[in-house]
């Protein structure tokens, strides 16, 4: 099983819960095809680049997952046809860049602690 990190802009004109079960969707694909979620981020809504079918922001979404090879092109087919994507990328991650989003959830979890202790 390989790391991967997939990263989706969806539309802005979706309601929170109709982002909600995009998500949802997509991790629930990942389950029911054997892979194992083992970060996930929502970025929120963000100002695009440059405009995509007009719109100039976009939600973004953040998984991390293990998982066979042969699911990354079955996914990707999957955000293809879902209209509620603008864009979407996924990357394999090689054992530095796992190392590396280990130590950054480490560190982000350290500093939160840290700020309920202060108070």
């Amino acid at each position: 099983m390989n790391n991967y990190e997939t990263v989706f802009i969806a539309t802005p004109v979706l309601s929170e819960g109709q982002m909600k079960e995009a998500v949802q969707k997509y991790q629930k694909y990942l389950k029911d095809n054997n892979a194992e979620i083992i970060h996930e981020e929502n970025w929120g809504i963000r100002k695009l680049a440059y405009p995509i079918q007009k719109k100039s922001t976009g939600f973004y979404y953040l998984i991390e997952f293990k998982a066979e090879g042969q699911l990354i092109s079955k996914l990707e087919i999957e955000f293809k046809r879902d209209e509620r994507l603008l864009r979407f990328l996924t990357v394999k991650l090689d054992k530095h860049a796992v190392t590396y989003n280990e130590k950054k959830r480490r560190l982000a979890k350290e500093a939160k602690e840290q700020k309920t202790e202060e108070k």
